[in-house]
Parts: C-alpha cells; structure tokens; sequence
C-alpha cells in the first residue's frame, strides 16, 4: 500500500471541498441572512395574526393555534428558500415529497381526530354553545364546562363529567336552554269528567300565579288538550326567568303542591285510572254466576 498515494488522494479531495466551501460561502452568508431576517419577519408576522383573529375569536386556545400554523407555515416557506440559495433544490424536492407521502399518510390514521380537531374549529368560530350555557346534545343534558379543539366537557345535573367529541357535537342538534336566558315548564294534569272545566282553569291559572320564579313577561296558559280514559287532561304552560336547572326543577314541584291544595279546596278531583272488568263476555263467566258457583263449594 503506497502511504504517499493515499495522503495525496486524501489532500486533494480536503482541496476540493474547501474550493467547494469558499466558492459556496457567498452563498451561505446570504443564506445565514436570509434565515435571520426571515425568521424575524416570522415572529413579526405571528403577533399580527394574533392581534387580527382576536378581533374575531375570543377562544385564546384557539387563537394561539392559527397564530402558530401562519409561523410555521412562513418558517418553512424561509428554510425552503435558504436549501434553495444553497443549490440543494434535489434536497427540497425530496423533502416535499417525503412530506406530502407522510401528510397522506396521517390523515388515514388520524381522520377522527382531525374530524373532531376541524370541527372544534368551526363551533369556535359559529358560537353555537359556550362555557356556561345549559344545553343537550343528544341524551346528555348540563353545563358547558370546557369547550377543547378536540372535545366539549359538560357536567350534567346527575354530578356526572360527560367528554363529548366535537365531531358528535358538530353534526347533532344542540338544544341551548341558555340563548333566550328563560326555559318554559309544561305540566299536565287530568280532572274529573264531572267538573266545570272552565273553573278548573280559573283555579289553576290562580293556583300557580305567585310562584317565585316566573317571568313577569310571559303569561301563565292552561291549555285542555285531550280527553282521556279517565280524566280531561290539560297543560299548564309556565315560563321561567332563568335557565338554571335548580329553578326549574323548585318552580315544577311548586306548582305541583299548590294545584293540589287548591283542587282539594275547590272539591276539584283528579280521578284515579278506571278499568271496567267484564266477566261476561264471549268465553268468559259472569260474575254472579261465579259469587253463586263459589256460595254452593263453601257449603
């Protein structure tokens, strides 16, 4: 093995890369400029986002995201830019494709949380609930308690913690009891057949009048809807000045103490279920028959 040879191969290719690094610095310096000044213009670029969307979402987490997806967008544009001035443009397009593989890639494995992430996205932007409102969103009823970009936290009135994705809440109704700031309570009742059914309104529509609780606003409606198989059945319709569920609940239990006094007082009834047993039908006995069938075995 000639040592000399070796050495001389291994002198040259150092010459080579140092005549590669010196005619290659202009391009570094320019590189290392462009790099400091657009990472600047980046952070620069970020408060301004942030500024511009908190005129328009008031949901921080949110706001932080878009601030940060416009900086590193504009990050990547500027280390794009620098492999480019420093003539790695193989090395770019490798890159873009190795993350347009890795993109598609994770939006297979990741398409429900994205759903749920896009979604949390949009409920930000359209308000249709926020921490605080008593809402339902499909069987589960309570209060908003946090609303992530991934899910939305309520507390039902069981004492229970509910984590719903955003996708569920997205695409079903959500019932929002806190938007109109009162709820109406409905209760029905069913009176004797025998009874003035016109003093039964009065009575009623008396019964429930000073409950605490009531809207001023909105008037008390006792509404006859059907007859029923043992009573004529109504509906008292009450509107609440609040959407809390402990109101709602006392005002309900109320009306149902006081309409009861004041049927009682009134001679009002509020008749059991009447079934009629008929032991003479088609196949059967009638019930004479068996008192007497029974009178003759006890003798």
């Amino acid at each position: 093995m000639d040592i000399n040879k070796i050495s001389s191969l291994i002198t040259d290719k150092i010459t080579d890369w140092f005549e590669a690094l010196i005619l290659l610095l202009p391009n570094i310096v320019m590189a290392a400029i462009v790099l400091a000044i657009g990472i600047y213009i980046a952070k620069f670029v970020r408060k301004l986002t942030t500024k511009l969307i908190t005129k328009i979402s008031n949901n921080l987490t949110l706001n932080n995201l878009f601030s940060s997806i416009v900086y590193f967008i504009f990050i990547g544009i500027v280390i794009f830019t620098v492999l480019t001035i420093l003539n790695l443009d193989k090395a770019v397009t490798s890159i873009l494709a190795g993350a347009g593989i890795l993109g598609l890639a994770l939006a297979f494995a990741f398409q429900d949380i994205a759903a749920n992430f896009m979604s949390g996205i949009f409920i930000s932007f359209r308000k249709p609930l926020k921490v605080g409102d008593i809402v339902q969103i499909k069987e589960y009823m309570g209060k908003v308690k946090v609303i992530n970009l991934r899910d939305t936290v309520l507390e039902t009135f069981q004492g229970k913690t509910v984590i719903i994705p955003n996708k569920e809440v997205f695409q079903n109704p959500i019932e929002n009891y806190t938007i109109l700031q009162k709820r109406r309570f409905d209760l029905s009742v069913g009176v004797s057949y025998g009874d003035d059914l016109e003093k039964v309104r009065d009575i009623t529509l008396n019964a429930v009048s000073d409950i605490e609780g009531l809207s001023k606003e909105d008037e008390i409606t006792v509404i006859f809807v059907e007859f029923g198989d043992s009573s004529v059945n109504l509906s008292i319709r009450m509107w609440i000045n609040t959407p809390e569920q402990s109101v709602y609940n006392k005002v309900g239990s109320e009306a149902i103490i006081k309409i009861k006094k004041a049927y009682d007082a009134n001679d009002i009834m509020i008749p059991f279920p009447i079934r009629t047993l008929d032991f003479g039908i088609k196949g059967g006995t009638a019930l004479s028959e068996m008192a007497l069938q029974i009178a003759k075995e006890q003798e």
